[in-house]
């Protein structure tokens, strides 16, 4: 392209004057000022010869786009400066080195390029100055700000500030300070722009005040990190000195020494491939650092968790089947099913050298023998026992442990019981997993679904050790009182074995030949101070105990011992014997009534049977009909299932009003209070249904409830008995109150025929009827001659 093209941009001004124009990239030239620059481009270079042979000025313009190589007319800006070229080299690789001052600001009125430069017509511009105060306090403020600049920063050389205090006029003022600046390029274009001078101070104000807070916050960083390499530099040159003294009297950085010591307990203590690998990568960490760095004392913390751990330390297990049976017969009465499966696995352990740990769930009432027979098992393996408590757990981090981010973390439960007993293969009790919380900080539940997998625990990672440990040869036995509270997914993995309730035979049993001599040992006492008669324990284990366990009677059997203690200890003489007669004056009256529930048959009232985490348990409900307006009024501390169940009734009740004789207006007029006795202890569940239905038919019919009659199951609206859960503990409830029929669900039958641990005398004592509806029911329960 020889012919030249002319762009034309509006302009104001004197006559223009045809200048060479070069393009500067990252920079604004303004007037007055002196800027050396390297001239690369070729048309730029020829501009600045043509300028050199032709004396004449050169036009400074501002590129918008400092990337673009080769800039056109319409990507610079409008407004540059006319500078004067005062020096020129040219260097060997082609460049120019120039050094231009700048005249006055020239607006482009029109661009001609060609491939050898580009030429503008370019107008002078007048710029605006004012007199006055006012102006004065402006040019003071910004040669005081600039000043702060100077102080601040290493970029604005001294020279300029002296410069500015000697300058008279606003806009020369402006110009000068403003070329310091560093500021992006727009806005030195803008402040380049800005004609009257005025402007330009005020807008130079805003923008000092801003590089002022920018520079102090640097000067600030920059003193508090030379503070702190100063302080780095001084404690390694001592550190420096201190080592080689040291080297010089034979001795040893502390670190070093204990990095031997930590090489040596890795080797010995039989860890995997993987933590080996793991802790030796902290040694290595610890041999170079200081011995008062931070970080020295966490990594020994962690190489000493490493090492303290039975990696490969464990009990050798006890193989003889019989000698194990003699011990669990010797510390617990009954729990069949229990030592049953431990000799099962003593039999395959005997059989196959590598078994995986079982997983078992002990579910019961409190007292039952729960977690003494943890003990009892362990002794029978020959293995350590351990036991942690569940209840209340709240943060995951309790099982997996803490990130070793956090200041004070340690390794999870699970963990720390294994480096306390010091084997791999413990019997590991987990006590009241029923009671495990969960809030923000996660569900411990969750993480023990890794602990109790076998297929998955031979690989468990603490979040703080990171490193697998095998927890396959754990025996884990999880304790609850309820299974419900326990999430599915954990219920899964474990095998369940329930614990009922004793029998006031199987209690006595327990009480002579386990807790008496337990108490008496306790107390210091022996047999000759104290005699125990049959009738006397029968008599603590029905009047002063109401409880599936053992546990109440314990403590009653010790508070008698405790007072033949004070006897004993105070002088007297003799053997005291305990009958039934002289257990009032030990215990005091009596404090629970034993026999049936209720002395005679009545009406609107029912006998029902339920099921706690204290075991079974027997119920009355109680229907009273008032003059009122239909409603239905709930008490008794009743659950929201309950409640539904009790709605659910009155709706079968009102349904087959006729077929009861009863007129349906009655419900009307009629308000129906239904009351289960014992309001301080909350009730809930659906296995009072039919309970509440016959109470409340027997209430509209004024028929009388036989009182040898205690029942359970849910009810429909259409009068179906649907099965329930807890049958075992409420069949020995029903038991313990002198129930002569017990009355079921037929869906629950096949459970009683699997209930072997309920003792013969009890299934003999009872009479078992199943339905499978009211009607049935109603048959059972009501009394024939109270219609």
């Amino acid at each position: 392209m020889n012919e030249d093209t002319k762009l034309t941009d509006g302009s104001e001004g004197s006559e223009p004057l045809t200048l060479p124009v070069l393009p500067v990239r990252d920079l604004v030239v303004f007037p007055h000022m002196v800027v050396p620059l390297i001239v690369v481009r070729d048309r730029s270079v020829r501009a600045l010869n043509e300028a050199k042979q032709t004396g004449s000025d050169i036009l400074l313009v501002t590129q918008r786009d400092a990337q673009i190589q080769d800039p056109r007319a319409e990507e610079l800006y409008s407004l540059g400066t006319v500078a004067r070229v005062l020096q020129m080299l040219e260097l060997p690789d082609g460049t120019m080195r120039v050094v231009v001052e700048g005249m006055h600001r020239g607006r482009v009125a029109g661009i001609r390029e060609s491939e050898r430069m580009m030429r503008a017509d370019v107008a002078e511009v007048e710029e605006v100055e004012e007199q006055g105060v006012h102006v004065a306090a402006m040019m003071r403020n910004v040669v005081s700000q600039f000043d702060q600049a100077v102080n601040l920063s290493r970029s604005i050389p001294p020279e300029a500030l002296v410069t500015a205090m000697n300058v008279e006029h606003s806009g020369k003022l402006a110009d000068l300070v403003a070329a310091y600046l560093s500021v992006p390029v727009p806005v030195k274009q803008d402040l380049l722009e800005t004609l009257v001078a005025t402007e330009r101070l005020q807008k130079l104000t805003t923008l000092l005040s801003e590089e002022l807070e920018i520079l102090t916050l640097e000067k600030k960083i920059q003193s508090r990190v030379r503070d702190e390499v100063q302080d780095s530099q001084k404690e390694y040159y001592l550190r420096e000195q201190l080592r080689a003294i040291q080297d010089e009297l034979g001795e040893r950085e502390g670190t070093l020494q204990d990095a031997d010591e930590y090489r040596d307990k890795i080797a010995s203590c039989g860890m995997p491939s993987e933590a080996t690998e793991r802790a030796l990568r902290e040694v290595d960490r610890l041999e170079k650092m200081p011995p008062v760095a931070p970080e020295v004392t966490v990594i020994r913390t962690y190489l000493d968790w490493l090492v303290s751990l039975p990696w490969r330390k464990r009990s050798k297990d006890k193989l003889d089947i019989t000698a194990a049976e003699d011990i669990l017969e010797e510390d617990h009465y009954g729990l069949k099913h229990v030592k049953e499966r431990v000799l099962e696995f003593l039999a395959v352990r005997k059989l196959v050298k590598r078994v995986k740990g079982p997983i078992l769930c002990f579910i019961g009432p409190p007292g039952v023998g729960k977690t003494s027979i943890g003990r009892s098992i362990a002794r029978a393996l020959g293995r350590k026992f351990v036991r942690i408590s569940l209840g209340g757990v709240r943060d995951e981090a309790e099982v997996r442990g803490h990130r070793r981010t956090y200041i004070g973390s340690m390794p999870g439960r699970i963990m720390q019981t294994l480096r306390t007993v010091g084997t791999r293969n413990p019997v590991f009790m987990l006590d009241e997993i029923d009671k495990i919380g969960i809030d923000f900080r996660g569900d411990p539940a969750a993480a023990l679904l890794e602990v109790l997998d076998p297929e998955q625990n031979h690989s468990f990672s603490d979040h703080y050790l990171e490193v697998a440990f095998d927890l396959s040869e754990v025996m884990f036995i999880a304790t609850g009182n309820l299974l419900d509270p326990v999430p599915p997914a954990l219920h899964d993995r474990m095998e369940v074995i329930r614990f009922p309730g004793y029998v006031e035979e199987e209690k006595l049993q327990i009480a002579r030949h386990f807790l008496m001599p337990k108490q008496l040992k306790e107390n210091g006492l022996t047999e000759e101070n104290v005699h125990f008669t049959a009738g006397a324990l029968q008599e603590i284990c029905r009047y002063y105990t109401r409880e599936s366990g053992v546990r109440n009677l314990e403590r009653e059997i010790a508070s008698v011992c405790r007072k033949v203690a004070k006897k004993v200890a105070s002088g007297k003489k003799g053997k005291t014997t305990v009958a039934p007669r002289r257990v009032e004056s030990f215990l005091g009256p009596r404090r629970f009534r034993y026999g049936a529930v209720r002395d005679e048959d009545e009406v609107g009232v029912a006998t029902g049977l339920t099921y706690t985490e204290m075991g079974g348990d027997v119920l009355d409900v109680e229907v009273s009909l008032v003059e009122g307006t239909g409603e239905l009024a709930l008490t008794g501390n009743l659950g929201d299932v309950m409640k539904e169940s009790a709605q659910a009734a009155l709706s079968y009740a009102r349904a087959r009003a006729r077929q009861f004789d009863v007129d349906p207006k009655l419900f009307e007029k009629t308000d129906v209070h239904i009351h289960v006795p014992e309001g301080a202890v909350p009730k809930e569940g659906p296995s009072a249904g039919i309970t509440i239905a016959v109470a409340l038919v027997s209430a509209l019919c004024k028929r009388p409830v036989r009182k040898d009659v205690a029942m359970t199951g849910e009810i429909t609206l259409r009068g179906k008995v649907l099965p329930v859960g807890g049958v075992r503990e409420k069949i020995l409830a029903a038991y313990r109150g002198h129930i002569s029929t017990v009355v079921l669900p037929t869906e629950n039958e096949k459970d009683l025929k699997e209930l072997d641990e309920i003792p013969f005398n009890v299934r003999d004592k009872l009479q078992f009827r199943f339905v499978g509806s009211m009607e049935e029911v109603l048959d059972v329960v009501l009394a024939p001659d109270g219609r």
